[in-house]
């Protein structure tokens, strides 16, 4: 690559064999203008998106795209405007043909795909939702919902049944017999949102859906979606300019600079890792509490206690680490709680002598999932005088993350612009 290196993280990339890639874009290129193949050729292929305009007159919107979309992620593709996202996700169903290039969606090469073909393909596969809402303003919500299920021919009955349903998932209930200019803007892109989620689709399509908002409303349906999102667990392939928005909803993000994919990795690597300098201007003001998770800075703790064992000995590994008090976890590695050692000095000093630590000396306390952004622990922090327990999914103890550890993970973020 002439322009810049492709960066990939292979590292958070999941197993082929647990979770194939749903979609599959390999070297993909639009070209607008006439004879758009000749700049394909050895000519003209490796010159830069301006030189092969004044050259050609040809306006390259893609070049060289490749790019795997896994079943159920949060896939967002984000650039300045020109970059060529919108360009990919239209390639993506071919309502934009690409110049050369595959795009193959479970298993299917769409660009082979004949045109009645593909449109039977899109509609029992995608959902697409884009900046202008496109309702139908004669027709109220219950029926822009349902007009998708009407074109498929679904009876009456069973599509309004279906729309209902939808209208209830994206939190409308109660406005389904009003028309589209009776609502907020919020609530008409609810309603896009609601159209493209009646199919059943299995990958959704969003291209800059929340731009038009003001930004109170922006970050509402944000917050909606990506509550939506871990409910209903849809392949969007997402589109935005927008750095906080990409960090805050994705999985997985591919930035793009004319043209070009320049790096493709998780919001955290990202940030913390650019690829190169367009990309560390792209994200010199994100803040690393948006994007920095529980599981990259914690450690394990200097004593963790085992209920079974007891206090005696919980009370000796706490000494031997001067240790005030320590995490307490079960049989199966679930966190109990913590134990302070002045409480069990005083339990051993009563005379007692349990074969486990009571539940009468382990305070529970707050505690965190591993991808838990730093920036939702500030509260915890600021009301809890031990370290911050970190847990599983299934409330096993993974490690700890100390205020100091926060605070030197940003710190030295902020210190980059001089470097």
């Amino acid at each position: 690559m002439s322009e810049t290196e492709l960066k990939i993280n292979t590292s958070t990339i999941e197993s082929g064999a647990e979770n194939p890639p749903q979609i599959i874009i390999r070297d993909l290129w639009k070209v607008f203008g006439r004879d758009p193949k000749r700049v394909l050729g050895k000519k003209y292929r490796d010159l830069g998106k301006d030189e092969i305009q004044k050259k050609t007159g040809c306006v390259v919107g893609m070049r060289e795209v490749s790019l795997e979309i896994r079943k159920g992620q949060f896939y967002i593709l984000m650039g300045l405007s020109g970059s060529g996202k919108s360009t990919l996700v239209r390639n993506i169903i071919r309502l934009v043909n690409p110049t050369s290039g595959t795009v193959e969606i479970n298993g299917t090469d769409v660009t082979k795909l004949s045109q009645e073909d593909l449109l039977q393909f899109r509609r029992k596969t995608f959902g697409m939702v884009f900046q202008h809402y496109g309702l139908l303003p004669h027709m109220t919500v219950l029926d822009n919902v349902a007009y998708g299920l009407k074109v498929r021919g679904l009876p009456k009955g069973e599509r309004y049944a279906k729309a209902m349903q939808t209208i209830e998932t994206v939190g409308l209930k109660g406005w389904e017999d009003y028309y589209p200019g009776s609502l907020s803007g919020g609530m008409q892109q609810r309603v896009g949102i609601a159209r493209a989620l009646a199919n059943d689709p299995e990958i959704l399509l969003m291209d800059e859906p929340f731009s038009g908002l003001d930004p109170l409303i922006r970050r509402q349906m944000q917050d909606e979606l990506v509550e939506l999102q871990d409910k209903l667990q849809k392949t969007i392939v997402f589109v935005t300019h927008d750095l906080h928005e990409a960090l805050k909803l994705g999985d997985k993000i591919a930035i793009m600079r004319n043209g070009r994919v320049v790096q493709v990795d998780t919001p955290e690597e990202i940030v913390t890792n650019p690829a190169d300098d367009y990309v560390r201007e792209f994200v010199r003001d994100a803040s690393p509490a948006k994007v920095l998770t529980a599981s990259s800075i914690m450690e394990p703790p200097k004593v963790l206690l085992y209920r079974w064992e007891g206090p005696k000995t919980a009370l000796t590994l706490m000494q031997a680490n001067n240790r005030k008090a320590a995490f307490v976890v079960d049989k199966a590695h679930r966190l109990l709680g913590v134990a302070r050692a002045d409480k069990l000095e005083k339990l051993l000093e009563s005379g007692d002598k349990p074969g486990a630590i009571p539940d009468s000396h382990i305070s529970r306390v707050s505690s965190v999932t591993e991808e838990t952004i730093l920036e939702d622990m500030f509260s915890i922090v600021s009301e809890n005088p031990y370290p911050i327990p970190v847990v599983d999914d299934n409330g096993k103890f993974r490690g700890i993350v100390t205020t100091d550890q926060i605070f030197e993970s940003i710190s030295p973020m902020e210190g980059d612009e001089n470097d």
